[in-house]
C-alpha cells in the first residue's frame, strides 16, 4: 500500500498538470492558438501572453486585426502605436490559418 505522503505528492501533481494557466479550460479553438504561440512566439515573446518576452511585448488582448498585419504582412494596422519601435519581427504568413486560432487564445 502507498503511504500517504506518496499519495499526496500523485495528487499534487495530477493537480498541477491539469492547470491551463487560463482560469479553465480554453476552447478547442483557442487550445490550438496556444499551441500555435507555444510553438512560434514564445522565442521573442513570454510563455505568458500578457508579459513583455525578451525581445517582443505582451501580446494579451491583441486583435485578429493586428495579428493579420503583423503575421502577415509585418506591417501595423492604419493608426495603431506599436509597444515597441523595433523592427525585428519578421512576416509569418505560413500562420495565415491559424490567425482565428491565434486570436481567441490572445483575448
Amino acid at each position: 500500500m502507498l503511504d500517504r505522503r506518496v499519495l499526496a505528492l500523485i495528487a499534487f501533481a495530477a493537480a498541477l498538470a491539469g492547470c491551463s494557466g487560463q482560469g479553465g479550460s480554453l476552447s478547442p479553438e483557442a487550445e490550438r492558438g496556444r499551441q500555435v504561440y507555444t510553438a512560434q512566439c514564445t522565442s521573442c515573446h513570454s510563455p505568458d501572453p500578457t508579459k513583455d518576452g525578451p525581445l517582443g511585448p505582451a501580446v494579451k488582448g491583441s486583435s485578429r486585426e493586428l495579428l493579420e498585419a503583423r503575421l502577415l504582412r509585418g506591417a501595423y494596422p492604419p493608426a495603431y502605436k506599436p509597444k515597441r519601435p523595433s523592427a525585428v519581427m519578421q512576416p509569418m504568413p505560413h500562420l495565415a490559418g491559424s490567425l482565428g486560432d491565434l486570436a481567441a487564445y490572445l483575448r
